[in-house]
């Protein structure tokens, strides 16, 4: 996909098929994400398939502007990484040994909830809106519910750990996001976020094996559908998705692409409860639609004056993917 804007505009089936991609491919990594951790240790496979895709991606950048990023640039990127993705996706992914894919996508939709809070503690906010504070009043009151009544894998109450480790990745996800604003980057959206997975995916992989993943896994007890979901997740969900967001950064309008932020739920929901069989009920349809009401109020409820501008970070996939 060319981003030259001296060129004529893209063609709108290129356009549409980008939004495709950045909808279902980042909806189905909660899905995927469930498959590869039935027989791969959590962080081991996280850490290791975004090692992969941002080697994949840093060569392929690098060889195009031929520019090293500064210590700087790998220090922030390092920061960016950990909070990102140990903090935030591998949070997720321990979760999914025990929370099915649908509760945890609706679980992380709730980031711009805590990024809107922590910009009013830092006073980058201006006076909250009623569209903001209803959001945010529906968006945890979602959360609640679901909390409560949600149901797990075997009908059971959905476990407090996995619950827990949810929430600490959404807050640590929100700060991730906040830092990554004003840290140093490379003029290249795609090669920095090349080096935030790669220095991620390093810190995931070292706390695998510091908490002992490696004697407990076995790769020849790895099945397919785990492997070709970890494959899935490192070259489709990394480098397609993440491609096709920063291409529609590039010829659309940032309110559009974070669309993206609403749907991917959506999707994951979906695709949990019918190719996944996850427990479904009416009041995860209930929580589904406060969410993401509370994800729409919240997007589009600041003046227009005072949203972020999008920068070249890791955004909200299955926080990522």
């Amino acid at each position: 996909m060319s981003s030259d804007n001296s060129s004529r505009p893209p063609a709108a089936g290129l356009i549409v098929a980008a939004f495709a991609a950045v909808y279902l491919i980042w909806g189905s990594t909660y899905l995927a994400i469930r498959y590869a951790v039935e027989s791969m240790p959590p962080f081991l496979m996280a850490g290791s398939r975004f090692v992969l895709a941002g080697l994949v991606l840093f060569a392929w950048m690098k060889c195009r502007s031929g520019d090293w990023p500064t210590f700087r640039q790998w220090r922030d990127a390092t920061i960016v990484g950990t909070l990102m993705l140990l903090g935030g996706n591998g949070g997720v992914v321990w979760a999914e040994k025990v929370i099915p894919s649908s509760v945890a996508a609706l679980m992380v939709a709730i980031v711009p909830l805590w990024m809107m809070l922590l910009e009013w503690r830092e006073g980058a906010a201006g006076r909250p809106t009623l569209k903001i504070v209803l959001g945010l009043v529906a968006g945890f009151a979602g959360v609640g519910i679901l909390v409560m009544g949600g149901r797990g894998y075997d009908g059971a109450p959905l476990p407090w750990p996995g619950l827990a480790a949810l929430l600490l990745a959404t807050v640590c996800w929100a700060v991730g996001s906040l830092f990554s604003r004003r840290s140093a980057k490379p003029a290249s959206a795609l090669l920095a976020i090349g080096m935030q997975m790669i220095s991620g995916g390093l810190v995931m992989t070292l706390f695998g094996v510091a908490v002992g993943e490696i004697p407990a896994f076995d790769p020849a007890a790895v099945s397919a559908l785990s492997f070709w979901s970890w494959l899935y997740l490192s070259l489709v969900g990394a480098l397609v998705g993440f491609t096709a967001y920063v291409w529609l950064l590039q010829v659309s309008t940032p309110s559009k692409v974070s669309t993206y932020a609403f749907v991917n739920p959506l999707i994951a929901v979906v695709l949990g409860c019918t190719l996944g069989r996850e427990p479904f009920s009416m009041r995860l349809v209930f929580s589904t639609g406060l969410i993401l009401v509370a994800v729409i109020l919240i997007i589009y409820g600041r003046p227009a004056r005072s949203r972020p501008a999008t920068s070249p970070a890791l955004p909200d996939p299955e926080r990522a993917g």
